[in-house]
């Protein structure tokens, strides 16, 4: 006899192909055209190499599931950067803001697009958002100009 709470009988979803994003630039491409960009992507890259040293298995795993998360798949790399633009606004990260941003660049997002995912932050975040978004389009204005 099958109840209602019997999941043995339903299919599985196929999971979407993941796979790693096509970047249109590069990190030193974006760091040549951005001076916010490079300190930010040269800080970073120091500071990583902190928590690397330190070989923490459970930064590891994190680390990989943010990685994976960010893979194309059901939805586009372009849908999710600005997806973790708006969360990073929201949260008031500049730091994540500046990633998010800047990946969203890499893979082609246009300004308009990101300009439009800003003002979903704001609209959800509020007017404390509103000194993050000045950061960002401060970002903005040295990537596109």
């Amino acid at each position: 006899m099958t109840t209602n709470n019997d999941h043995s009988a339903v299919a599985e979803r196929p999971a979407a192909e993941r796979k790693e994003p096509s970047y249109l630039f590069t990190e030193k491409y974006v760091a040549d055209k951005s001076e916010i960009a490079r300190r930010f992507l040269d800080t970073r890259e120091r500071l990583n190499a902190n928590v690397d040293k330190a070989n923490n298995f459970l930064v590891k795993r994190f680390y990989n599931i943010d990685h994976n998360t960010y893979l194309e798949g059901a939805l586009p790399a372009k849908t999710k950067e600005l997806m973790g633009l708006v969360a990073s606004a929201c949260l008031r990260c500049d730091d994540c803001i500046f990633y998010h941003a800047i990946q969203a660049y890499r893979l082609g997002v246009t300004r308009a697009e990101q300009e439009e995912s800003l003002n979903v932050a704001l609209v959800v975040g509020g007017s404390i958002v509103v000194p993050h978004l000045r950061r960002a389009y401060e970002l903005l204005e040295e990537m596109y100009g």
